[in-house]
């Protein structure tokens, strides 16, 4: 017998459902647990007597943690799985929805997934000893096509380009009516097909210049077509339009206890909101968080310890500590209390708390010298000396950086367009454009540093600045012109008289703790690879903001139900699910 024997086809079969599935599936783990859950609590919509029946939404939330567990993710393949996969109608009961009617549940009820996965960590809680949490961002396709995302230097860039199209195809238009005899003329370059390609590059033109407009009435550094909140990022592969969920991973279980879903294209500021559920779930202990070198914002970390968090974010190289800054507030404190809003008392207050006496090596009042409120937060902007846009333009070709404030650009001398790339610590506008330099005649002699392209960098209160290597083709006129309109700049802007005020802050010295942050990367990088590459979740299929968030739900639920059945067993995993 040289093949294993099959079975024949045509015989009969006498067994139950229940034998289709294994023992230990993790199917039977995901049906305990959500008919354990209080469907009232999840789903809004009341069910009709009259009419067609609807589905339970309880096998319609199974279908949706299963599927994506397993990476069956479209509504389409799900509605297959109903069909074809033995665990998947063992776990719906048979039921065969449609595509569209599991895409729409999904859409009805994308909210509640968020709480469902919380709703797992608290259960979990009662089996499990949590230690610190380690937090990283990582970036996940979102469902827009780099084409269809623009920002302000690739509308400039596309319109310069749709604008020499226009004039050229109305230049061969004039032509051909100067012309009687068209025999040479090729069948390609016929009226009709000029007519028809001016026709589109007129429209295209007009939807970029729309689209430029609402940027900077709104402020927008881009813009999506597709899904308007996700945002174009760097990554491993490029640049691609993605998100950046930020993940908090137990040093303990390695289960996700909580994530916050960020369009931010840094990670920067993202420690406190990431904390955030995880401190309500635990409102009385003191927390602790490590996290690599791009979060390193000094508000955050500060929002972190007023809020019972202890934040152990890796330094800088010859660095041991951060320097950290309160404003001072006198109140009677409590050192000995964990209560976040005791803790912050104190630390407002100069003092100590007892919890952190570990990471906090000084802490000391001063009375230091500021800008007042007004100048600080930027309220008098500095207005352009040159009046016209053509000015400005007509400045900068004498070799300088015009910055025009009204449209939040800046002119370089040879005419492009700079726009904002990101706003420095101190406040200075980043200026660049990298598609301009990149074609730029004039290279060579405006920048010569690392990058390929310049980058200038503005004060609020600058208008403009030279360029020191551009040649000096102005002649002694437009010197003293150009002279007179810089000392017009400094009487107006630079040199206005500011307001400081005297106030008291509390400075303290933040030490990490650095046995914690060496365990880091064997904490928060599996996780996302078990997610992206075992689960299919390098990409959402949802759109927007609120429905990405439930989507990515679904992925850390999917995880943590793997996860913590391989950590405690099946069978206790079982007794857990079902809230024993």
């Amino acid at each position: 017998m040289p093949y294993v024997p099959t079975f024949d086809r045509k015989q009969m079969m006498v067994c139950n459902w229940d034998a289709f599935v294994a023992p230990d599936s993790v199917a039977r783990l995901i049906d305990t647990f959500v008919n354990s859950l209080d469907m009232k609590k999840y789903t809004s919509r009341e069910v009709s007597e009259e009419g067609r029946p609807a589905y339970d939404p309880a096998g319609m939330y199974k279908l949706l943690i299963y599927g994506n567990r397993k990476g069956i993710r479209s509504s389409r393949k799900l509605a297959e799985s109903c069909r074809i996969n033995m665990e998947v109608k063992w776990l719906v009961g048979g039921i065969e929805p449609d595509f569209r009617t599991i895409s729409d549940f999904r859409k009805d009820n994308i909210d509640s997934m968020k709480e469902i996965f919380y709703e797992f960590n608290r259960r979990m809680s009662g089996a499990v000893e949590w230690g610190f949490t380690s937090i990283d961002g990582s970036k996940i396709s979102a469902n827009n096509s780099k084409d269809a995302n623009f920002t302000k230097n690739k509308l400039d860039d596309r319109i310069q380009w749709l604008n020499a199209h226009t004039d050229e195809y109305l230049r061969i238009l004039q032509e051909m009516d100067e012309q009687e005899d068209m025999e040479d003329t090729p069948e390609e370059l016929t009226r009709e097909v000029v007519e028809a390609k001016l026709k589109e590059a007129k429209e295209r033109l007009e939807r970029y210049q729309a689209y430029q407009k609402l940027m900077e009435e709104t402020g927008a550094s881009q813009m999506s077509l597709t899904d308007a909140d996700a945002k174009l990022m760097k990554s491993r592969n490029g640049f691609e339009v993605a998100y950046n969920p930020q993940t908090a991973v137990d040093s303990e279980t390695h289960l996700i206890r909580g994530f916050h879903m960020t369009n931010q294209v840094t990670d920067h500021g993202q420690l406190a909101p990431t904390m955030e559920d995880i401190r309500k779930e635990s409102s009385d202990k003191v927390l602790e968080v490590v996290a690599d070198k791009g979060y390193q914002k000094e508000e955050d970390m500060v929002e972190c310890l007023e809020n019972g968090i202890i934040p152990h974010v890796i330094t800088e190289d010859g660095k041991d500590e951060y320097e950290l800054e309160l404003p001072y507030e006198e109140a009677e404190t409590d050192p000995t209390s964990t209560k976040p809003e005791e803790l912050k008392k104190c630390l407002r207050a100069g003092e100590i708390p007892e919890a952190y006496k570990d990471v906090i090596t000084k802490i000391e009042v001063k009375e230091v010298r500021r800008l007042s409120a007004g100048e600080a937060n930027g309220k008098e902007t500095a207005k352009s000396v040159y009046g016209t846009e053509e000015e400005m333009k007509e400045r900068a070709k004498e070799g300088y950086f015009v910055r025009n404030p009204e449209r939040n650009l800046v002119y370089c001398p040879n005419g492009e367009i700079l726009r904002q790339k990101s706003i420095k610590k101190n406040g200075n506008i980043r200026y660049s454009n990298k598609n301009a330099c990149k074609h730029c005649q004039y290279r060579n002699q405006c920048y010569k540093g690392k990058n390929e392209w310049k980058e200038v960098d503005f004060s609020k209160d600058c208008l403009e600045k030279p360029c020191k290597d551009w040649p000096k083709a102005a002649a002694e006129g437009e010197k003293e012109k150009a002279e007179s309109a810089a000392s017009n700049q400094k009487t107006e802007g630079s040199k206005r008289k500011r307001l400081y005020e005297k106030k008291k802050i509390v400075k303290l010295f933040l030490k990490p703790d650095r046995k914690k942050t060496v365990q880091r990367m064997c904490l928060s990088e599996h996780p996302f690879g078990t997610i992206k590459r075992a689960m299919g979740g390098s990409y959402f299929l949802l759109k927007g903001m609120r429905k990405v968030t439930g989507e990515f739900a679904l992925f850390c639920l999917g995880y943590n139900i793997e996860r913590a059945k391989n950590l405690l067993g099946f069978d206790k995993m079982m007794k857990v699910m079902a809230g024993v």
